[in-house]
């Protein structure tokens, strides 16, 4: 693809929360995302942020905003989230001491992967873990 660097990312989740505020300061605590930006409207609503963990970032709103895609997007979610983490155990605790509902405990797979899941307050499904999709 021309004009992409290597290594770059290319694919981006968009996930749009009623409280996007309290959605990015769950997943940059429990999860270790890193807000790398944040576009707010007049009334603070969130218009746009992004949260990184490793090379790879989603994109976050707030629900209920004018626009094509806000109204395309009206009555989305949940939706699943796979993340790469190097230490799912060390990633587990965190996300449980912060509080995040955990779905699956660290449990080794038959295919090689250690993973588990956890919902966001929201509804949302997030899975973590050491396989390594070979796209």
């Amino acid at each position: 693809m021309a004009g992409i660097r290597a290594g770059t990312p290319t694919l981006y989740p968009t996930l749009l929360y009623r409280d996007a505020h309290a959605a990015i300061k769950a997943l940059t605590e429990a999860f270790g995302f890193t807000r790398t930006a944040l576009y707010e409207g007049e009334d603070g609503t969130v218009l746009h942020a992004e949260l990184s963990f490793g090379n790879g970032t989603v994109m976050v709103g707030s629900k209920g905003r004018a626009g094509v895609f806000a109204e395309a997007m009206r009555e989305s979610g949940p939706v699943g989230v796979y993340v790469v983490v190097e230490d799912v155990d060390a990633h587990h605790r965190r996300a449980e001491a912060a509080g995040m509902e955990i779905l699956t405990p660290p449990t080794d797979q038959d295919y090689g992967s250690r993973d588990y899941m956890a919902r966001d307050a929201e509804g949302n499904v997030w899975s973590f873990g050491t396989y390594v999709p070979t796209g």
